[in-house]
């Protein structure tokens, strides 16, 4: 019975690791950005076609990819996510699989999400006769810019989904190592601009003016007491300004600021209050002057949280393929996910795949950002035990 998962796991196609390796160096040559990963969903709707699974649909909420293989013993359903979006990043790492799209490149590992998820679809399709419940896979959109899970959740993907699992490859984390917490796993990732108006004027007659930049400057500034004046200090909260835009000329006065900057907390009612703040002070900073600010959100994703009675599922599942010592916590983590929405409908475990390379220290969301393949079967093994263990709970 393949509701064992250790049992599973070690009936592995001899195939397995190397379909697994040329998958992932196929995604990773043709990578796409947010919102346009037609090519990408088009490579993977065809490794599904080649599978015997059932309700094969593309084009969900965008450019998403549905596909389920419905066991013929009872159990539960299952969702299994996996991220698609490249970022516009030009590679530099000395791979002979580098991106053959100029100025796009996966620095996130999405590749080896599809990659996985598409092999543990290829292991469970050719075992329905002993699978029980079913397994729902999605492959999403928009991962990068927190717009791709949300359209996919409105679509209907969620619909009779009692669990739902995803995994994310590190590259801090060593190959052989899996990071499962029972709680928050990310933080929120907001994004927003505030847009300050002032009135442009000669450099020599600032009093005939309202200088948009020394409203600016004091807002900046001001921002700042949001973390360590407003905030208890056990409530991590990074608040930063990265953008800072406007004038035209050393003897102008700048009528107008755009500053562009992003909160990232780990509680959602703490995120709440200080988007709120954030606009409420930067009014007020600036009706003080004689300006105004306009405060706008441009992208937002909640909190991961995993559920605890599904983290200690996997946990186990994992521990069982792997080993007590290979299963981890690390500390939450700043950066954003919206898998965050998957586990906000539904009960569910994000959990971390080590991934380091050799040699240097190599971080996501860089040019020479690269894994060290080997995780890609370690990632198979633990996501067929995982979503095993959650069919059958």
């Amino acid at each position: 019975m393949v509701t064992d998962p250790e049992r599973f796991v070690l009936d592995i196609d001899p195939n397995a690791e190397e379909r697994l390796i040329n998958v992932r160096r196929d995604l990773h040559q043709r990578p796409e950005v947010s919102g346009r990963e037609e090519a990408t969903a088009e490579y993977v709707a065809n490794r599904l076609r080649g599978m015997p699974l059932q309700n094969l649909k593309v084009r969900v909420g965008g450019h998403g990819v549905v596909a389920e293989v419905k066991g013929r013993l009872p159990g539960r359903t299952v969702l299994v996510r996996a991220d698609m979006d490249g970022l516009p990043l030009e590679e530099t790492a000395d791979v002979p699989f580098r991106s053959t799209n100029a100025g796009v490149m996966h620095a996130c590992g999405h590749d080896v999400h599809m990659a996985i998820a598409l092999e543990v679809a290829q292991a469970l399709s050719s075992r329905q006769e002993h699978l029980p419940g079913m397994v729902r896979f999605a492959f999403q959109p928009a991962e990068e810019r927190a717009g791709g899970a949300k359209p996919m959740i409105q679509a209907g993907i969620l619909e009779g989904v009692d669990r739902v699992i995803g995994l994310h490859v590190w590259s801090e984390l060593a190959v052989g190592k899996i990071s499962i917490r029972p709680d928050v796993v990310m933080a929120s990732a907001d994004m927003f601009t505030l847009t300050i108006s002032g009135k442009s004027g000669h450099g020599a007659q600032p009093h005939l003016t309202v200088d948009a930049v020394t409203i600016a400057a004091e807002v900046v500034s001001a921002l700042q007491t949001l973390v360590s004046r407003e905030t208890a200090p056990s409530s991590p909260v990074v608040l930063t300004i990265g953008s800072v835009h406007g004038g035209t000329a050393g003897n102008i006065v700048a009528g107008e600021v755009v500053l562009e900057g992003t909160l990232r907390t780990f509680d959602r009612a703490l995120r709440d209050r200080s988007l709120q703040r954030i606009d409420e002070l930067a009014e007020g900073i600036a009706r003080s002057m004689r300006g105004r600010a306009e405060f706008r959100l441009d992208s937002e994703t909640i909190p991961v949280v995993n559920d605890p009675g599904v983290a200690t599922l996997v946990s186990k599942a994992a521990a069982g393929v792997l080993g007590d010592g290979a299963v981890v916590q690390l500390d939450p983590l700043t950066v954003g996910e919206d898998f965050a929405y998957f586990l906000e409908a539904r009960p569910g475990c994000f959990f971390l795949l080590g991934g380091a390379p050799t040699g240097p220290r190599v971080v996501h969301h860089t040019p020479d950002f690269r894994i060290d393949e080997r995780c890609l079967l370690i990632g198979y093994r633990v996501m067929s035990a995982a979503v095993l263990a959650l069919l059958a709970s």
